[in-house]
């Protein structure tokens, strides 16, 4: 069946049929149904040759830019739902009702009743629309070119004018230029992010999830305008076109429409649920309407409000589960009189229902019940207030309906494009959650009666999770979110060390949102594309009240050698931000700078030199760490289990166990809308000093930090802090140590971990949002000793889980150090430096040796330990 018959032989009520046979205009004209296209053949009285060239008609391409004559869609077409007998395709051949100054008057047989008389049709260009002849020159907008009239069956006439750009419009036009009382014919439509992008559009305009309609084709644009009868039961014994005016009026065709309601007009948006037949797949439907638009379909996973707001873990997201079979979700833009099929792709039955039947509740027929859903609406203008302080505080928020879609606050998407490089506003797609990220205050659109909304500011408030009931009329709403812990207090500072794509701007909110204190947004080289460059000319963006800041800052970025966050500097960033290697540098480009440049680099800037989502690529960081040029390491609890047992911590753990002193930070790599700002962070320690970039800088390298997914992990060990030392006078000792965890996700499991073994732990089976280990244990010197502690929850691979940079234990005269661990980056080294002698892309001579002068100077040192420890090399 054709997109044109489908909808032409749709009529009110609800059936059950398989698809018909396709139907020719002449059936249709005969048809009682709603539409009935009028056989203008013999009122055909124009081509395109006889209308001759115009100047303009070249914007029409095509043939049209050669021989500049008009060309207009044609052919039997189904255009707004309308369907129209356009005459077929050709410039010689009359296919238009043309009236002008030398055409005074066409008449045109109907000979049937009709609501409207529908028009497809277009007029000449304005020739001061473009290039008016001066100030006193207008346009001709409102210039009446044509009357149509109504001949009535008893004599009696309806005049109506047709003018330019109400009723018409040339078949090109002027962005900016469109009808007052006129719609082109190509409408627009529901489109998905997942859509291959059709034609010329681009990757930007299909993140507008709307599209113009396809098989609407031809060159140029028709305008539809719908003529009242205001004697809709008195036939029409025929309509004639009248000319007014200099220029012409070209009719391509007229459709009768017999209904009460303008076919032109729709209303609002309207939600509309169907329940579908038990052991039909949700996947298998589809749908489509003639006047109107679908703008949305979609099915939603089970959702229970009560278990929903019981859930212990708030804030993460929910893990993806299935969608319904047996409900599915249809928001509709339509006339009130508009028809909408639905359509089973698998068994070729179709539903088709009157949408004034399932607004006023009526039910016929035998297909998948449906109904509106949400009539009742309030526009609400809402705060969320700190409890604390009254004021209002930005936070993450999603709204759900009572059976779980996301409705999110004006200016956020309802669809969240969680793909790389594809979304960077204040929108978050966790797991199968959506959220908005907010100031504090927010205007929305919600239904009456019950609604779930979930609130979220960081791992130091307690997230809220309650039900609303929304009233008729309301217009304001006030929530509020607590406090959980206040580590800021005691001068603590959070961070995520490492995030793209987003503007400044947008960072600092989602910082404040999430209760990071600083964002480093790093500008990065992805080949060709570079992200983020353009931000550093007015430095670093703080809050109004100085609690959170963004720092610009650079990923330096070898796909073999390793990947560098390089923060601060100054505003400086250290360039070139990649060097030979697929999708960090450009194709060709040379290996012109080792890491060890770029940190060289960055230290003069002031900056940090963090290694990112360490230990990968795990390459010249081995010679990096040896050469002391890496001051922290980025650690990602992904994937740990309860016992930390992952190549990131083990790796982590070898380094401290030959004797670098590395400490941990948190950042989550976010380069789409589907990771959570924060959602690995570090907490640094300022000691007594103000929080500055300098100053925390300077704290990191102290090393008194911890790294986080959710839990808060306090840690001493004899009173001291991380990054400290504890000198214990022989081989062996006992220290006292003490951890505290404060969480808002149950935690199980608290260890003490020394040199890489647990010495001391507990564990709470149920899960528990707080936990003290105190205990003395035995360690060996030198050494190190650390706190860590774990949740059974892990959503999307992110494990909750924390743990602290090390406290030192120092042995006199006694250098900690591994034989196995240092055997093992040696042969890393060896690894890089023979990718870099035979596969890299060479720079000159001088470059080259630079490069290759890191390894041997890490090599040489290692030796160097290696010798004072007895070990042959």
């Amino acid at each position: 069946m054709t997109k044109r018959t489908f909808f032409r032989t749709v009529g009110a009520g609800i059936s059950a049929v398989r698809l018909a046979a396709s139907q020719s205009v002449s059936a249709l004209q005969k048809n009682p149904g709603r539409f009935a296209p009028v056989d203008c053949r013999r009122s055909f009285n124009a081509s395109a040759r006889d209308l001759g060239p115009h100047d303009r008609a070249v914007e029409l391409g095509g043939a049209s830019a050669g021989d500049k004559l008009i060309r207009a869609p044609s052919g039997d077409r189904t255009l707004r739902g309308i369907p129209f007998a356009l005459a077929p395709e050709g410039v010689s051949n009359k296919k238009w009702i043309v009236v002008s100054p030398s055409q005074q008057r066409v008449v045109v047989p109907i000979g049937a009743s009709a609501g409207f008389v529908c028009l497809a049709q277009f007029c000449d260009w304005d020739p001061t629309e473009l290039a008016p002849a001066g100030v006193d020159a207008f346009e001709a907008v409102g210039q009446t070119l044509a009357d149509a009239v109504l001949v009535h069956e008893d004599g009696t006439e309806t005049r109506t004018p047709i003018r330019r750009r109400f009723e018409v419009n040339s078949l090109t036009h002027p962005w900016g230029h469109d009808c007052f009382a006129a719609v082109p014919h190509r409408r627009f439509m529901a489109a998905s992010l997942n859509d291959a992008l059709p034609g010329a559009m681009t990757w930007g305009l299909l993140q507008t999830v709307v599209k113009t309609e396809p098989g609407a084709g031809g060159p140029g644009t028709l305008w539809l305008a719908s003529i009242a009868n205001p004697r809709p039961d008195l036939p029409i014994r025929s309509l004639a076109l009248e000319s007014r005016a200099p220029g012409f009026l070209a009719v391509a065709g007229i459709t009768l429409y017999r209904g009460r309601e303008d076919p032109l007009r729709q209303d609002n948006v309207a939600l509309l649920q169907f329940r579908l037949p038990a052991g039909e797949s949700g996947e298998d439907w589809e749908m489509a309407i003639d006047l109107g638009v679908v703008a949305r379909t979609y099915r939603l996973p089970e959702f229970d409000g009560d278990t929903w707001l019981a859930t212990p873990v708030v804030g993460l997201g929910e893990p993806r589960s299935p969608l319904r079979e047996d409900v599915l979700y249809a928001e509709i833009v339509a006339s009130p009189e508009a028809t909408l099929t639905l359509r089973n792709r698998r068994t070729r039955t179709e539903a088709r229902y009157a949408i004034g039947d399932i607004q006023a509740g009526r039910r016929a027929g035998s297909g998948p019940r449906a109904e509106v859903i949400e009539t009742g609406k309030a526009w609400i203008r809402g705060r969320v207030l700190d409890e604390s302080t009254g004021t209002p505080a930005p936070v993450r928020i999603a709204f759900r309906s009572r059976d779980g879609r996301y409705i999110p606050p004006y200016g956020h998407r309802t669809e969240v494009n969680g793909a790389w490089f594809q979304d960077y506003g204040a929108d978050l797609r966790a797991g199968q959650s959506s959220f908005a990220y907010i100031d504090g205050e927010f205007q929305i659109e919600l239904p009456t009666g019950d609604v779930f909304v979930e609130i979220v500011k960081g791992f130091e408030y307690e997230p809220v999770r309650k039900k609303l009931t929304i009233v008729a009329g309301q217009n304001s709403l006030d929530l509020t979110i607590s406090r959980f812990d206040d580590l800021r207090r005691a001068n603590w500072v959070s961070a995520d060390s490492h995030v793209h794509f987003l503007s400044p701007s947008t960072a600092l909110l989602e910082a404040e949102a999430e209760g990071l204190n600083l964002i480093h947004l790093l500008a990065a080289q992805w080949a060709g594309l570079f992200t983020n460059v353009g931000d550093f000319r007015h430095g670093n963006l703080t809050s109004p009240d100085g609690g959170a800041m963004v720092v610009m800052g650079t990923e330096n970025r070898q796909h073999l050698l390793g990947h560098l966050a390089l923060l601060g500097g100054q505003g400086r960033p250290v360039f070139p931000m990649s060097a030979d290697g697929p999708m960090e540098a450009n194709l060709g480009q040379v290996l012109s700078h080792a890491l060890a440049d770029w940190a060289d680099g960055c230290h003069e800037r002031g900056g940090l030199v963090v290694a990112a989502h360490f230990p990968y690529p795990t390459a010249e960081l081995a010679a990096d760490i040896v050469l002391d040029k890496i001051d922290a390491v980025e650690m990602q609890p992904r994937e740990i289990g309860e016992h930390f047992r992952s190549f990131r911590f083990m790796e982590w753990y070898r380094y401290l166990n030959c004797g670098y002193r590395l400490p941990a930070l948190g950042g989550t790599d976010k380069m789409n809308a589907s990771m959570i700002a924060g959602s690995f962070r570090g907490y640094v320690h300022l000691g007594d000093r103000e929080f500055t970039f300098p100053n925390w800088a300077e704290a990191v390298r102290r090393g008194n930090t911890f790294m986080t997914s959710g839990p808060l992990l306090l840690f001493e060990a004899d009173g001291r802090m991380p990054g400290s030392e504890i000198a214990i006078g022989s081989a062996e000792g006992r220290i006292e140590v003490q951890a505290r965890v404060r969480s808002t996700v149950p935690v199980h499991r608290v260890e003490i971990v020394a040199n890489g073994r647990v010495v001391a732990s507990r564990e709470d089976a149920a899960g528990t949002r707080e936990i003290v280990l105190r205990e003395a244990v035995s360690v060996q010197a030198p050494g190190w000793i650390a706190a860590r502690c774990s949740s059974r929850t892990s959503v999307g691979g992110i494990q909750v889980a924390a743990h602290t940079s090390p406290v030192y234990l120092t042995s006199p005269g006694k250098d900690l150090f591994s034989a196995p661990v240092a055997s093992y980056l040696l042969t890393l080294l060896d690894g890089s430096e023979a990718w870099v002698n035979r596969l890299a892309i060479r720079p000159d001579e001088d470059r080259l040796a630079r490069v290759l002068a890191v390894f041997a100077s890490a090599r040489e040192r290692l030796h160097q330990r290696m010798h004072r420890h007895g070990i042959p090399h």
